[in-house]
């Protein structure tokens, strides 16, 4: 019998959680930064059919991806309530909170051994996600897995000998050079199933699919092993928890000593995070059972509830990473608590000369730094609005929005009476085929001025310091690179242009230098160049990614988001989509003294300084 499972909802939990941070609060600069991770979750403990649920430890912070210990005595988890994400473990009852790991790193992703002496779990501190092995007794830690790749959702068999994981050691993964000409400026996720030792011999690719595969689970006997697999498109939308294209993937069992393959799901819809219970049965978190594959709607890309291989309906509801007691009659998982967007909330740094503000995409401040506009929605693409604030959020209004263009990366001029942004039906990315301008409002959303004209697609505004000029990204079938309009006049000089993509310019506070990213290279890559198109300079050559550069406020820093620590989990795991891979970074105007500041398994970008 199906019950529905109701949604519990904690509307000061960020609040008490974040109350105690005092992070940076005495830190030279403060950057701002939109993440894809829910505003806040937390673990939830309920009876197997998923009634009574409750919270399992209060106070959360991004609580998340638990698991019962092999004799249902702890449950181990991930949080973020003290700083970085750690690995924690406490009893069922909420009691005996212990954490287990203490690194500026990201760690994610336990699960304790048979024995229950050992944890494996995921951890970035070695560079790269790799999975690590922790002896509880003297807290040892040793890297199992070492491996520029990543590694995650590590999986203990029966006997404790070996360890299941996922890789995409096999691909680029998220350092893929992803040119536009390539395709989409995210690049996809190739994994597949891997066993290993748990003392590191015995290294095995275990599935060939020709798509991605995850999500791994042994039998209670350890002969077999089942995983969901989805073809690269299909994974590719299952990354994502906001509008776009339906997705299908499938449970599959795998006979370790063989290969040999059973299907045991068929049709529509997404199946992710297949557990073995001890009746022998396989549940899994079944997607949106109105989803149609090939339509673009809005779908729920958390869960519509569980359900089993032979069949049979479990409860409804939003679950992620599920997990049952080794009695069968308890269920694991976590859930977001809030979703109010866009947030305006502190973040963990490890860096004191930077704090760090979760806000939404593409914030941008007032001269002053009292007011704060920001989008709507999780992304340009999809219909948004603009939305003002004071700094710390309150005093929310949406100053501008259009029924059919979409309003996309505001930008404050340095006077503060106007706010630039791209308006049209398509901004996210360079498309020419589609219009969009260069407007500018007042900051109460009135006096709407178009400073761009003809079939071109512009975007991503950045005021020179005297506001007397505009850079932007502009495309229009023939041409592409950076445009610099004077305001007043509406003269437009080019500024580069080529067969590559330059975009996201951002105009120094000295007024000296434009930083950008562009592919003309290969990658994405940010550079610098002169207001009067000289002194072209490269300054970073990293693989992966690297976009929307933003100055501090004195002109020594550039802040900017990054995928070069890889990917740190599987994309499709139904909640913190978007693209799977970016962390903002800051280094010195030359490129110099590069310094990671946010680590985490959903992406975060369009980071932004905050004014003194």
């Amino acid at each position: 019998m199906k019950r529905q499972l109701q949604r519990i909802v904690f509307t000061s939990a960020v609040a008490l959680a974040t109350s105690a941070y005092g992070w940076g609060a005495d830190a030279a600069y403060t950057i701002a930064y939109a993440s894809f991770a829910p505003v806040n979750s937390a673990v939830f403990i309920a009876d197997a059919d998923a009634s009574h649920a409750r919270v399992l430890v209060g106070s959360p912070l991004l609580d998340a991806n638990p698991s019962f210990s092999p004799d249902g005595q702890w449950v181990l988890f991930t949080s973020r309530r003290d700083g970085s994400a750690d690995i924690y473990r406490a009893h069922p009852d909420g009691k005996g909170l212990d954490r287990l790991t203490n690194h500026p790193a990201f760690d994610d992703q336990a699960v304790m051994s048979p024995d229950g002496k050992r944890v494996a779990f995921v951890s970035s501190r070695s560079g790269q996600a790799d999975v690590w092995i922790l002896e509880l007794t003297g807290r040892r830690l040793h890297n199992l897995t070492n491996h520029p790749g990543g590694d995650y959702r590590p999986a203990w068999s029966p006997d404790g000998q070996w360890i299941a994981f996922t890789s995409d050691r096999d691909s680029d993964g998220a350092r893929a050079h992803t040119p536009t000409t390539k395709g989409p400026f995210g690049p996809g996720q190739s994994t597949q199933i891997y066993i290993i030792r748990a003392d590191g011999s015995g290294l095995r690719r275990l599935t060939e699919t020709r798509g991605s595969a995850g999500g791994a689970c042994w039998s209670p006997d350890g002969k077999r092993i089942v995983f969901y697999e989805a073809s690269e498109s299909e994974w590719r939308t299952m990354s994502r928890d906001f509008q776009g294209a339906a997705a299908t993937s499938q449970i599959i069992s795998v006979e370790v000593a063989t290969g040999t393959r059973q299907v045991l799901t068929s049709g529509p819809g997404r199946k992710i995070a297949p557990r073995w219970l001890v009746d022998g049965r396989v549940g899994y978190i079944r997607g949106d059972e109105n989803e149609k594959p090939g339509a673009r709607q809005r779908v729920n890309y958390r869960s519509a509830g569980i359900r089993f291989t032979d069949g049979s309906s479990g409860p409804e509801g939003d679950f992620s990473s599920i997990d049952w007691s080794p009695d069968g009659k308890r269920i694991l998982f976590y859930r977001e608590l809030e979703s109010d967007w866009p947030p305006v909330l502190p973040a963990f740094s490890p860096d004191p000369h930077f704090r760090l503000v979760r806000t939404g995409v593409f914030p941008s401040y007032s001269p002053d730094g009292s007011k704060l506009v920001a989008h709507t929605a999780f992304a340009g693409l999809f219909r948004n609005s603009m939305i003002l604030m004071d700094s710390d959020g309150k005093n929310r209004r949406v100053i501008f929005e259009h029924p059919e263009k979409n309003p996309v990366a505001p930008a404050w001029s340095p006077s503060g009476d106007r706010i630039a942004f791209g308006l049209g039906a398509y901004n996210s990315g360079t498309r020419s085929g589609a219009e969009s301008h260069i407007v500018t409002v007042s900051p109460d959303g009135s006096n709407l001025q178009t400073l761009t004209a003809g079939k071109s697609n512009n975007g991503f505004p950045s005021w020179s310091p005297d506001g007397k000029r505009i850079v932007y990204r502009s495309a229009d079938g023939k041409r592409k690179g950076l445009r610099v309009l004077q305001v007043e006049s509406g003269e437009t000089t080019e500024l580069t242009s080529g067969e590559w993509n330059d975009n996201f310019p951002a105009w120094s506070p000295k007024g000296d230098l434009i930083v950008f990213a562009s592919d003309r290279d290969g990658d994405w890559e940010l550079y610098t160049i002169r207001p009067d198109g000289s002194a072209l300079r490269r300054l970073t050559s990293e693989p992966g990614n690297d976009a929307h550069p933003a100055w501090s406020p004195d002109g020594l820093w550039i802040a900017f988001a990054s995928a070069r620590g890889g990917f740190k989990d599987e994309i499709a795991r139904g909640i913190g989509g978007a693209q799977g891979a970016g962390d903002i970074f800051v280094m010195r105007v030359d490129g110099s003294d590069v310094r990671r500041l946010t680590d985490d398994a959903s992406e975060e970008a369009t980071p932004v300084f905050v004014p003194k």
